[in-house]
C-alpha cells in the first residue's frame, strides 16, 4: 500500500498544483497520459485516475462559484455606485457594461422613451460597432425592444431575424442587420406599474438565453429603474428649490425625505456588501421606517418577523403589487412584491406606517430589491449545495455497504451527519393530473423537494422513478426537522402500530411532504416514509422500507396520501423491515387488551372464540361454556370499543390476524 502511494504522489501533487493555479480541463488528463507513458503500474494508474475525476470534479465546481462570484461582485458594485451617487450616464453605462460581461454577450445597451417624440431611442451602448444601430429610434411594438416596452414582460430570440413573433420594420431590421446581431434578450425598467426604458442583451450568433439569465438581467434593470427613478426625483428637488422660493418648509421636508430615502440605501446596500441575510435587512428596514417589517414567501410562511394574522394573508395585495411594480397599501399595511424579474420571490409587509411619503414608499420598494437579491443568492447557494449532496444520497442508496465510512465522511464535509438518525421519504408523482413526460414531471416534483427542504438541514435527489428526501429526525420524539417557511417536515406524537414514536414521527412527516410536495409541485404526490435510522446502511433499509410503503399506497389505491409502514396495518407488519408484531397487536386489539385488564373481562377471549366458531353465536357460546345472550352482550361491548366496522371484511381480518400473532407470540 505505501508503495501503492509513494508511486502516485508525484501525479498527485502535480494535480494539486494545476487546481491552486486554475489550470485548463486538458491539463489534468495529461497527468494520467504521463503515468501510462512512464509505465506505472495499473493499480497506480488506477488510483491516479479516480484522482483526476475527483480533481475535475472540484475544478468544476471551482468554476461555477467563480462564475457566480462573479455575478455576485457585478451586482455589489452596482448597487455601490446606486449608493455613491455617481452621475446617470456613469450608473447606466456601467449597468450596461456589467450586463454585457456577466450574460458574455457580443453587445448590451438600452433604451429610454422620448415622450415628445413617441417612441424609444438608444440612450448607452456597449459593445456596439454600427453607428447606425447606435442611432436607431423604434416605435411603441416595433421589434424586439418595441414588444418588450409595450408587454412589461421579458423576451430573448435565440434568432432574431426569422422570430416571426416580433413586428419586423425595414429600419429596425437594417440596424440589427449591420451591428450582425442575432440572438437578442430585452427586460423591461418598470417604475410604478409602467415601463421606462429596455435593456438588451446581444449575440452575433445563435443562442438560447436560460431563465437564470433572464432573472440577472431584470435584477440589473431594476437597478438601473432606481438609477433613473433617483436621477428623476433629484431633478424634482432641484426644480423645486429653483422655481418655489415661497415653500421652503415643503421643500425641505422634501429634501429631508430624499436623504432619507438616500441614508436608508446606503444601509441597505451595506447590508448587502457585508452579507447580511434576510431577517438583518427587515430589522434595518423597520429601524428606518419606524414601523414592523415582515417578510413571508411565496405561500405566506414567515421569512423573517411576525406573520399575519389567519385569514389576513397579503396575498391579493402582493398580486397587486406584482401587477403595479410598486408597494400598494393593505388596510393598515403596506406590501411589496418581492420580484426576480417577472418571477415573485416573497412578499414584505410593513405595519405600524399606515401613511408612507414618496420617499418612504421607494425606500420600502428598494427593500424589496435588496431582499430579492439575498433570495436569489440563498437559493443559488441552496440549489448547488443540494446538487453536491444528492451525488451523496445517491451513492447512499447505490451501495451503501461499499464504503459506509467514506460516505459517512462525505456527509460530514457537506454538513450531514450521517451516525445521527435521518426519516427517509421516497415520493413519487401521483398517476392523476400529472402533464408532460416521466423525466419532465420528476425534475418538477425534484424541484419542490429542493424547495421543501429549503432552510433545512436535509437533502434530496431523484433515485430511480422518484425523489428521494433523507431528513434528520432530531435524535427521537418530539423533535422536527423543520422545512421552507418554518414548516415541520417531521414531528413526533403519541404511538401507532409502527413502532411507537418513531412511528408516529414517520407517518406524520409523510403525510406532511405529501401534503406540501403536492402544493408546491402542482400535482398529487405520494410518499412513503421508513423508519428512522442512522448510518448509511441502515438509511438504505429504510429507503428500501419507504419505496414498499409507495407501491402499497398504489396498490390501495391512495394515490397523493403518505404513509409509513407502521400506518398500514397488518400491511406494514409485511412490509416493515422491523416486523413490529407487539406494536401491531397492541394498535388493533389495544381497546379490548385495557378494557379486560381493568374490569377482568374475556373480550379478547370471546372474540377469539367467534372467530373459531366462523361467526357462529351458538358455537361460541359452547366454547366459551357460556349463555348465549352473554356472548350478544360481550361482542355488543367489543362494537363499542372498536367501532361499527370491528366485524367488516378487511377489519376482520386484521382482528384475526393480530388474535393469531397474539397467540404466537405469547403476548
Amino acid at each position: 500500500m505505501n508503495d501503492l502511494h509513494a508511486g502516485s504522489a508525484p501525479a498527485l501533487r502535480r494535480l494539486l498544483d494545476l487546481l491552486a493555479s486554475g489550470a485548463a480541463t486538458e491539463d489534468f488528463t495529461d497527468v494520467l497520459a504521463d503515468a501510462r507513458r512512464r509505465g506505472a503500474p495499473a493499480d497506480v494508474l488506477g488510483e491516479i485516475d479516480d484522482a483526476t475525476w475527483q480533481a475535475l470534479r472540484v475544478h468544476r465546481t471551482l468554476r461555477q462559484h467563480r462564475r457566480r462570484e462573479a455575478e455576485l461582485t457585478a451586482l455589489f458594485d452596482t448597487a455601490g455606485d446606486l449608493a455613491a451617487s455617481r452621475d446617470l450616464d456613469s450608473v447606466l453605462q456601467a449597468i450596461v457594461r456589467r450586463a454585457r460581461m456577466l450574460l458574455g454577450t457580443d453587445t448590451a445597451y438600452l433604451t429610454l422613451p422620448d415622450e415628445a417624440a413617441g417612441d424609444t431611442y438608444m440612450r448607452v451602448t456597449d459593445g456596439s460597432v454600427s453607428v447606425l444601430f447606435q442611432t436607431l429610434r423604434l416605435s411603441l411594438g416595433d421589434g424586439l425592444g418595441g414588444l418588450v416596452a409595450q408587454s412589461a414582460r421579458p423576451y430573448a430570440t435565440p434568432d432574431y431575424r426569422t422570430d416571426d413573433r416580433f413586428h419586423h420594420t425595414d429600419v429596425i431590421d437594417a440596424g440589427v442587420v449591420d451591428e450582425g446581431l442575432v440572438a437578442i434578450i430585452g427586460v423591461p425598467l418598470l417604475l410604478g406599474g409602467r415601463v421606462i426604458g429596455v435593456l438588451f442583451a446581444a449575440d452575433r450568433s445563435p443562442r438560447a438565453f436560460s431563465p437564470d439569465e433572464v432573472a440577472l438581467l431584470c435584477t440589473l434593470a431594476a437597478h438601473a429603474a432606481i438609477a433613473l427613478d433617483t436621477a428623476k426625483a433629484l431633478a424634482d428637488t432641484r426644480s423645486a428649490l429653483a422655481e418655489l422660493n415661497s415653500a421652503n418648509e415643503l421643500i425641505r421636508a422634501h429634501s429631508a425625505a430624499v436623504q432619507r430615502a438616500e441614508r436608508g440605501h446606503d444601509r441597505l446596500t451595506d447590508l448587502v456588501l457585508r452579507g447580511a441575510e434576510v431577517p438583518d435587512v427587515a430589522a434595518a428596514v423597520a429601524a428606518l421606517l419606524g414601523g414592523g417589517i415582515a417578510v413571508l414567501d411565496t405561500e405566506g410562511e414567515p421569512l423573517a418577523g411576525r406573520a399575519a394574522a389567519p385569514g389576513a394573508g397579503p396575498a391579493e395585495a402582493a398580486a397587486a403589487s406584482r401587477a403595479e411594480g410598486r408597494a400598494v397599501r393593505h388596510g393598515g399595511a403596506w406590501v411589496c412584491a418581492v420580484l426576480a424579474g417577472q418571477e415573485q420571490l416573497g412578499t414584505l409587509v410593513l405595519r405600524g406606517r399606515p401613511d408612507l411619503d414618496d420617499a418612504d414608499r421607494r425606500l420600502f420598494e428598494r427593500a424589496g430589491v435588496v431582499t430579492a437579491l439575498l433570495l436569489l443568492l440563498r437559493r443559488s447557494v441552496a440549489e448547488t449545495e443540494n446538487r453536491v449532496r444528492g451525488e451523496l444520497l445517491a451513492d447512499l442508496l447505490t451501495a451503501p455497504d461499499r464504503d459506509p465510512a467514506g460516505l459517512t465522511a462525505r456527509g460530514r464535509r457537506l454538513g450531514v451527519d450521517l451516525g445521527r438518525p435521518h426519516l427517509v421519504l421516497v415520493a413519487e408523482p401521483g398517476r392523476g393530473g400529472v402533464g408532460g413526460g416521466p423525466a419532465a414531471v420528476r425534475s418538477r416534483l425534484a424541484g419542490a423537494a429542493g424547495r421543501y427542504l429549503f432552510g433545512a438541514r436535509g437533502i434530496s435527489a431523484e433515485h430511480g422513478e422518484a425523489v428521494v428526501l433523507l431528513v434528520p429526525d432530531g435524535g427521537g420524539a418530539g423533535a422536527e426537522a423543520v422545512g421552507e417557511g418554518g414548516e415541520a417536515v417531521g414531528a413526533a406524537g403519541g404511538c401507532t402500530a409502527g413502532g411507537g414514536a418513531a412511528g408516529d414521527v414517520a407517518q406524520r412527516a409523510a403525510e406532511q411532504a405529501a401534503e406540501r410536495l403536492a402544493r408546491l409541485a402542482g400535482f398529487p404526490v405520494t410518499v412513503g416514509a421508513g423508519r428512522p435510522a442512522s448510518g448509511p446502511v441502515a438509511l438504505a433499509t429504510a429507503y428500501a422500507e419507504g419505496l414498499r410503503c409507495v407501491r402499497a399506497l398504489r396498490v390501495l389505491g391512495r394515490d397523493g396520501e403518505g404513509a409509513s409502514a407502521g400506518s398500514l396495518g397488518f400491511l406494514g407488519v409485511l412490509l416493515g423491515d422491523g416486523h413490529d408484531v407487539s406494536g401491531f397487536v397492541g394498535a388493533t386489539l389495544g381497546p379490548l387488551l385495557d378494557y379486560d385488564a381493568r374490569r377482568g373481562t374475556e373480550l379478547v377471549r370471546t372474540l377469539r372464540a367467534y372467530f373459531d366458531c366462523g361467526g357462529s353465536l351458538t358455537r361460541a357460546k359452547d366454547e366459551l361454556h357460556v349463555h348465549v345472550n352473554t356472548v350478544v352482550q360481550r361482542l355488543d361491548r367489543v362494537e363499542v370499543l372498536l367501532g361499527q366496522d370491528w366485524n367488516g371484511p378487511e377489519r376482520s381480518l386484521e382482528l384475526q390476524l393480530a388474535l393469531r400473532l397474539q397467540l404466537l407470540s405469547g403476548a
